[in-house]
């Protein structure tokens, strides 16, 4: 491998809203005790001994689940554009480049998923591969194919061959299935190889499940993938301060959508019933209503990131996110492999005991001393530890990790 030379200016409102992303996932799966699945009737009533504990369940349901992987997910559409628009200007072709670059991205993606079943890593690594022929899509057809998938297409669709049924699990994920109290029972008792073993084959199987069923996690996914080309080729963040119309455009439709999906949620739901079988068109609307809320959130978070960040103060703040965000996968490997530790039997075995506010704490410390590490690291070298393992094989060059010392100011007199 040939030495290579340090990256050329990154964009730093995109390295921020990263961090602000991962920040929100760590959160989310803090509290959620990083099962990364369903749990077994009355094993985290422990998480739930006040009202405080109530409030953060609330708070994460509202403002975080399924907003952050949304807003990470646009990301990684958005940094795809750039780099084979980057590619494009000096006449070369990235997609082949990509692809390598996404099978190295499974081999990360598949050893965290080890660790923690919830991974995205892999769904990112398979998943863009289908983003290379976008590329050249054009606009038109891009925004088609995005609405659909946010009005549910994929999920009507596997409903339609299914009725419902597992497309992979025996059970599905019912509390009381066997494979869910089987898998509760391994890393709240198991050992780091029980864990491992589980995770590294019923694991898969599980998140195809979640990823590819009724719940469409993997097409939401491919959705904010499409949307971060599409924003790229907008020049958006490039020329953000230029945008203040369209950001308070993107603002109020979002609004209306959060209240107009909120208030179709509230009603299919109670027409439901308590007990809710998703094997009617009903619960698939239902579910959808629960997308398009999340994606209305996800639009608001946005909005208000950006209007933040035109002012000195949001800016100053939410600038501070940018060190984390450029080291975004190797603080998202560390923070799965830190709260397994705590949490999971093979380590500390927290799991189900702590309350969601101590929880939710402990994903702030984590946060904090991240970004620390984070601001602190890149002061001195040039990458991530990850990152850099991931450039350079990308690129099959040994790029320079650690930065050169500033030369000392000649002294005068």
């Amino acid at each position: 491998m040939s030495v290579a030379s340090p990256p050329k200016k990154r964009i730093e409102i995109v390295d921020a809203l990263r961090g602000i992303a991962l920040a929100g996932i760590v959160i989310v799966h803090m509290v959620e005790n990083y099962v990364g699945a369903p749990t077994p009737e009355g094993v985290m009533d422990a998480t739930h001994a006040g009202v405080a504990d109530s409030v953060v369940d609330v708070f994460i349901g509202l403002f975080l689940r399924g907003k952050f992987f949304a807003l990470f997910s646009f990301l990684f559409g958005l940094s795809f554009f750039i780099q084979m628009d980057n590619a494009n200007a000096k006449g070369a072709q990235f997609g082949g480049r990509f692809l390598w670059r996404l099978l190295i991205l499974l081999a990360i993606g598949y050893v965290h998923h080890l660790f923690y079943r919830g991974d995205i890593l892999t769904i990112y690594a398979l998943l863009g591969i289908l983003l290379i022929p976008f590329y050249r899509v054009k606009n038109k057809w891009i925004l088609g194919i995005i609405c659909l998938i946010f009005l549910g297409l994929g999920r009507y669709i596997v409903f339609a061959l299914t009725q419902g049924e597992s497309l992979f699990m025996e059970t599905g994920f019912a509390p009381d299935s066997p494979e869910i109290v089987s898998y509760f029972d391994i890393i709240k008792n198991g050992t780091l190889g029980e864990v491992f073993y589980s995770n590294g084959y019923q694991g898969h199987i599980m998140k195809a499940e979640f990823q590819l069923g009724i719940f469409s996690r993997a097409y939401l996914t491919f959705a904010f993938f499409l949307l971060g080309l599409y924003v790229g080729r907008l020049q958006f963040f490039q020329n953000f301060l230029d945008h203040k119309k369209l950001v308070k455009k993107v603002l109020i439709w979002s609004l209306i959508l959060f209240v107009v999906s909120l208030a179709l949620l509230a009603l299919i739901f109670m027409q439901l019933g308590p007990e809710v079988q998703f094997d009617n068109w009903l619960a698939m609307a239902g579910l959808t209503a629960i997308d398009l809320n999340n994606i209305a959130m996800t639009f608001i978070l946005l909005a208000l990131f950006t209007m933040g960040y035109r002012t000195l103060r949001g800016k100053k703040w939410l600038g501070s996110f940018a060190p984390y965000g450029r080291m975004a996968l190797t603080n998202y490997v560390a923070q799965s492999i830190l709260g397994t530790f705590l949490l999971f039997g093979w380590g500390l075995g927290y799991l189900g005991e702590l309350r969601n506010i101590y929880t939710f704490l402990i994903g702030l410390a984590v946060i904090a001393l991240q970004m620390a590490f984070s601001a602190w690291w890149l002061r001195n070298f040039h990458y991530g530890p990850l990152e850099w393992v991931w450039r350079s094989l990308t690129y099959f060059k040994w790029y320079p990790l650690k930065k050169s010392p500033a030369p000392a100011e000649t002294q005068i007199g």
